[in-house]
């Protein structure tokens, strides 16, 4: 299957941070591949900036080895790195101070009216306010400019609040792009084609067919790297409030009347005010140990972050509902966990049982199940129930129909590209269906706080659990109180 090229339009896009472990890993590499496949034009013009004193042919180099190392297998057909590489340019600069804004504003002055200019904040939350008040300052936030935020948006509502108003001095809210790379996944944008492009879904998508969703987010590694970070934040500020929140929306939301940037987020910020409060008995937050396997040995989760006293978790596990029509009644089940037996993400809609069973009590229960995995080998899969093959009597099965996209999808499925590749040129084309709004973000504090305001207030410590196993066994205890079990956690 070959998918249609559309170059986007002459841009200049700035990575401030251009040095930096989003920048090599994701932002870099993810611009290639777009180069290779035609999206980027000749006379577009990327430009790091960083507070290292790295001069152009360092700052190339640079890239190069980022590229080596982390932009993935598929092949570069039309164009190569020394190309690509020709597009870049750099300059040492200061957020916080004055060093390189000069240099910058000249770089950028021989820019054609018009052309876009995108300012990626690939930096600490701490910066994001100062780069755009430099920004103003240095006359470089005019109506063509867009901005894109990475998170940590905010560390609670007020800080949230807080943050948004000073971007919105300087900046409209059509011109702010608060990037979440759970929402560039392929297959998180084929859960929206699935529910609204078939009619074979939709009619069966509320609380009188659906008994229960589960939305799993499992990671194998730990905190390595982020540990200050993580220890401030935990798996509720990292996860829950901003990718499993937006994994539910999408699940949970009202057809927008149009694929529409703001009737699409219209629709998701309905759904996370329809949230319930999460009572204290319907959430499990966890802690990994030590492992102690000689192949895979790492620390417990107070080792890594180097506090033997963290009360703060790596696991969480909750219950929560909605009180709309829609969905009144049918449970959504969220968990996140790090050091877990596998790296999975998935959404699991379990419809309800047949309200009567002609096959009698020796065929067994079963139900359908719609599962969506977003990482890895992403894919749909619809288990339904069949007559197993062979004599003595009605034996029932379950068997997937399933659409892995490296099977149904050629080539080009089964190595769909990277997030941060559809979300920049999603920027650049002014599109911003795919990031979070101002009040979306606001929103979603606003339920997460009480949350985490509960258990501080409680004194609740987090549950020890095996690294590589599913979680502690409070969270299994909390599916089984409602006569349920949660999906495996398999790669």
């Amino acid at each position: 299957m070959v998918s249609r090229i559309i170059p986007v339009d002459p841009f200049d896009l700035v990575v401030f941070g251009g040095t930096g472990d989003l920048a090599q890993r994701k932002i870099l590499p993810a611009l290639f591949r777009r180069f290779c496949t035609g999206h980027i034009p000749d006379s577009a013009r990327i430009i790091g900036a960083a507070r290292s004193d790295m001069t152009l042919d360092a700052y190339r180099a640079f890239c190069a080895k980022a590229i080596k190392t982390y932009g993935g297998t598929r092949s570069c057909e039309d164009g190569t790195v020394q190309e690509f590489l020709s597009r870049l340019d750099y300059v040492p600069l200061d957020a916080m101070g004055e060093t390189g804004w000069p240099e910058l504003v000249h770089k950028l002055e021989g820019c054609a009216a018009g052309r876009v200019t995108v300012f990626y904040f690939s930096v600490g939350p701490r910066l994001f306010g100062p780069l755009a008040e430099r920004l103003r300052h240095h006359g470089m936030a005019g109506p063509d400019t867009r901005i894109v935020v990475e998170k940590p948006f905010g560390h609670d509502l007020e800080s949230a609040q807080a943050l948004n108003a000073t971007l919105a001095r300087h900046f409209a809210e059509g011109q702010i792009y608060r990037i979440d790379h759970y929402l560039g996944k392929e297959t998180v944008q084929n859960l929206m084609a699935v529910r609204f492009g078939n009619m074979l879904f939709e009619p069966l998508w509320n609380s009188q067919y659906v008994d229960h969703i589960q939305i799993t987010v499992a990671e194998t590694v730990g905190v390595d790297g982020r540990e200050e970070y993580y220890d401030r934040a935990g798996a509720m500020r990292d996860m829950i409030q901003n990718h499993l929140m937006q994994l539910l929306c999408l699940i949970a939301m009202e057809p927008p009347a149009k694929f529409d940037p703001d009737a699409v987020r219209d629709e998701k910020l309905k759904v996370i005010r329809a949230l319930d409060a999460v009572l204290p008995h319907h959430i499990v937050r966890g802690q990994f140990e030590a492992c102690l396997d000689p192949d895979h040995p790492h620390p417990s989760y107070r080792g890594s972050v180097g506090e033997p006293r963290s009360t703060t978790e790596s696991y969480i596990a909750l219950r929560t509902h909605l009180s709309n029509w829609r969905w009144a009644g049918t449970p959504f089940y969220l968990r996140t966990g790090k050091r877990l037996k596998a790296r999975s993400s998935v959404i699991n809609v379990m419809f309800k049982d047949a309200p009567h069973s002609i096959f009698g009590e020796e065929a067994g229960r079963h139900a359908n199940l719609l599962s969506i995995r977003l990482q890895p080998n992403e894919g749909i899969t619809l288990k339904v129930t069949i007559k197993e093959p062979g004599p003595g009597g009605m034996r029932l099965v379950d068997v997937p129909l399933d659409m892995t996209f490296a099977e149904a999808l050629g080539p080009d499925g089964g190595d769909p590209p990277d997030a941060y590749e559809r979300l920049i040129t999603d920027v650049i084309r002014g599109n911003q269906t795919l990031f979070m709004r101002g009040d979306e973000v606001e929103a979603a504090w606003a339920w997460t706080d009480p949350i985490i305001a509960g258990w501080e207030a409680r004194g609740d410590a987090p549950k020890p659990y095996p690294s590589g196993s599913a979680g502690p066994t409070d969270a299994d205890l909390l599916m089984r109180r409602d006569g349920r079990e949660w999906r495996g956690i398999n790669p």
